[in-house]
């Protein structure tokens, strides 16, 4: 693993799971001072500074990070397992979104939906190859067709976070069907 992706995982950890890792606070909407970052980060024996920081933040291939406006503020775009606000506004989500998942984690979806377990939202894709990917990460990859829009029709709400990813608090079962992403064809 090379040096920014390293600060980069640690940089996920603080800002989303553990801010005390970097000596710092988020506030209720998930914002840290960047000075303060740069300087708690560095306490920790890593080395990064502005123009480290931005580069991580440009280059994330999963757009992880914003900067507010003046780039004095930053935050995780979601995933976080510490209680803050994101300021989303509720959004129609499209007809059909995707879940990824390992298939170990199937029995328990069946008999319960999903939820958010240590995060607070379930994460949905837009595509079957993202999801695909995410479920992957977990063991054998199995991808769930999620019908959002009669989620969102019987009073669902939906969120999309400025990186293209649909939220959600739960999934209720009936809302579930496999799907089989290597042939396109519903199980």
């Amino acid at each position: 693993m090379g040096k920014l992706d390293s600060l980069s995982v640690f940089l996920s950890l603080v800002l989303r799971h553990k801010p005390e890792e970097a000596n710092i606070t988020v506030d209720e909407h998930g914002w840290a001072n960047v000075d303060e970052l740069l300087e708690g980060i560095n306490g920790t024996g890593r080395e990064i500074d502005r123009n480290v920081l931005e580069e991580i933040v440009r280059t994330d291939n999963k757009q992880r990070y914003s900067f507010n406006a003046d780039k004095t503020m930053i935050r995780a775009n979601q995933g976080h397992s510490i209680p803050v606000e994101l300021e989303w506004e509720e959004q129609k989500p499209p007809e059909v979104l995707y879940h990824g998942t390992a298939e170990k984690f199937l029995e328990s979806i069946d008999r319960e939906g999903l939820k958010p377990m240590s995060r607070l939202y379930v994460h949905l894709s837009k595509d079957v190859e993202t999801a695909a990917k995410v479920g992957g990460r977990h063991g054998k990859a199995v991808v769930l067709r999620i019908h959002s829009g009669d989620m969102y029709r019987a009073g669902e709400t939906f969120y999309q976070s400025e990186n293209g990813v649909w939220l959600t608090r739960r999934v209720d079962v009936k809302y579930i069907e496999r799907f089989n992403a290597a042939s396109c064809e519903h199980k």
